[in-house]
């Protein structure tokens, strides 16, 4: 039987913030880095748990995304993985769905940034595919992240966005998206 539970990163003991990183190492073969983990902290985890073992994770920290002029409060999904030998059964659905009514409830926007496997499950759930130029607010200015184009993802709700349009992210170290 598995459950699904929330908490914000201050309410997670030791052990828990320990399995959910080598959780997230698994399912990135690796290539999870400490500034990614880092990314995924100081909001609401959202956590699949089978019995006593942690097989997924979520997360959703709040950035600042600038579009059409404004500086607009963002819930930003970080950190999204299910244990391979348990995908398939819901439990991404699961966790979004918590983390999706948070953003409803408390953001101006969603956005994530997604790797290709995974555009059609966010897609499903309503996200959309930024179509536009995204760039990186830097101490030293607005910076074009011309890999990320095509890669971003947002949950519109009642700010209008021009998908087509400019959206910059705030700075932070490692990967800015």
């Amino acid at each position: 039987m598995t459950v699904v539970t929330t908490a914000h990163t201050a309410d997670l003991d030791a052990a828990t913030l320990k399995a959910a990183r080598v959780l997230l190492d698994g399912v990135f073969a690796g290539e999870m880095t400490d500034h990614d983990w880092e990314h995924a902290l100081g909001g609401i985890h959202a956590l699949v748990w089978e019995g006593v073992d942690l097989i997924g994770h979520a997360s959703l920290i709040q950035r600042r995304l600038l579009h059409g002029g404004r500086a607009l409060r963002t819930g930003y999904v970080e950190g999204v993985g299910v244990r391979a030998d348990r995908r398939g059964r819901g439990h991404g659905a699961a966790m979004m769905g918590v983390l999706e009514r948070v953003i409803r409830g408390a953001y101006d926007m969603g956005a994530l940034g997604a790797v290709d496997g995974a555009a059609d499950f966010y897609a499903a759930r309503g996200w959309q595919r930024w179509q536009g130029p995204t760039s990186m607010l830097t101490p030293s200015g607005i910076v074009r992240t011309v890999a990320e184009d095509g890669g971003i993802h947002v949950l519109a709700l009642t700010v209008p966005l021009d998908l087509s349009g400019d959206l910059i992210c705030d700075w932070r170290d490692g990967d800015v998206w």
